[in-house]
């Protein structure tokens, strides 16, 4: 089993590095064409980037700041996906929430051959400085920058006050980031810069042969799909981050989840309301409802649709849904 997941993760680098350096490509946006993103996106059937990425909307994204991560968790699970959560993270405003697409970054351990071959097709694309930066400049508003790098510590850092100002700009938006960062208290300056990395190093990154420095790790993928510790991300995947957890949406999933979270908290506030009533028992508000119970519910939904945290559009859906 070990072997044929080694075979497979060559291959898979093969195809990320191919795709790096076919000069037959000269649109593409990253190591991944926008080709590749809509080959290994077919479930999206809405807008996408000019690189192929989903573009789930903002709407979506505005209304999934509230929803938990056992909320979206439960609904994964229903539709198959299985390893969507990753935790054990260290964070940048620890309080607030990361809401965004994700643009994937991937690193490996260096090697001089592979990063001379890329460095010189990025000379030949046109590409602004050192790898670390290649996959800032694609990023668009509400992009989170999402980039595994192997969990490298001492001498990992890629990601500093510089270049999280540069994300900072490009995106209005946070990180995850599976490996180390530095500068961590000018991060810790900017306001939204929502952050889940592995570890803070002082210590600084090499990653360029122009550098004349030992070569700590080479960008073999952009915009591809990534791991990020138990889970692969794909590009354009919903990032929602929270409590100490990251857990990555499927785009195609992104709606579904936000409207069970909704359903949810309006369940919770009838149920809550009902039992300070001492209308119901907690045994029956905690177990299936009965169909009294759904009747009283909907009938709730009706007379308060003014009045609930939701817009009375997304009320009146749910009251079709249930016709």
């Amino acid at each position: 089993m070990t072997r044929e997941l080694s075979r497979i993760s060559c291959a898979t680098l093969y195809l990320v590095l191919i795709a790096a350096i076919v000069p037959t490509a000269p649109a593409q946006q990253g190591f991944f064409t926008s080709g590749d993103v809509l080959k290994y996106t077919p479930d999206w059937h809405g807008e996408r980037f000019p690189d192929g990425r989903p573009k789930v909307p903002d709407d979506i994204l505005d209304r999934m700041k509230p929803v938990t991560l056992e909320e979206a968790w439960a609904v994964l699970q229903q539709n198959g996906f299985m390893h969507q959560y990753e935790d054990g993270w260290l964070t940048i405003h620890e309080g607030k929430v990361l809401v965004g697409r994700a643009l994937t970054a991937t690193w490996m351990p260096g090697r001089p051959d592979v990063q001379k071959l890329i460095e010189e097709e990025g000379e030949k694309m046109h590409r602004i400085g050192g790898m670390n930066a290649w996959p800032v400049d694609m990023l668009q508003k509400r992009d989170v920058y999402t980039c595994d790098h192997f969990g490298l510590k001492e001498g990992g850092p890629s990601i500093g006050d510089n270049v999280g100002n540069a994300i900072y700009a490009k995106s209005g938006n946070g990180i995850v980031y599976d490996g180390a960062v530095r500068d961590i208290n000018g991060l810790d300056e900017l306001p939204n810069f929502v952050a889940f990395v592995r570890y803070y190093d002082p210590s600084h990154h090499y990653g360029s042969l122009k550098t004349g420095k030992l070569l700590n790790s080479t960008m073999v993928g952009i915009n591809a799909p990534t791991r990020i510790g138990h889970v692969m991300v794909m590009p354009g995947d919903v990032v929602l981050g929270r409590n100490g957890g990251v857990i990555f949406i499927p785009p195609q999933l992104a709606e579904q989840v936000v409207k069970s979270s909704e359903e949810t908290h309006l369940r919770d506030l009838f149920g809550h309301q009902r039992l300070q009533e001492d209308k119901y028992t907690a045994g029956q508000i905690d177990a299936r409802w009965t169909d009294p119970i759904e009747q009283d519910y909907f009938l709730w939904l009706k007379q308060n649709e003014d009045h609930l945290p939701f817009p009375k559009s997304r009320i009146e859906e749910i009251l079709r849904e249930r016709k």
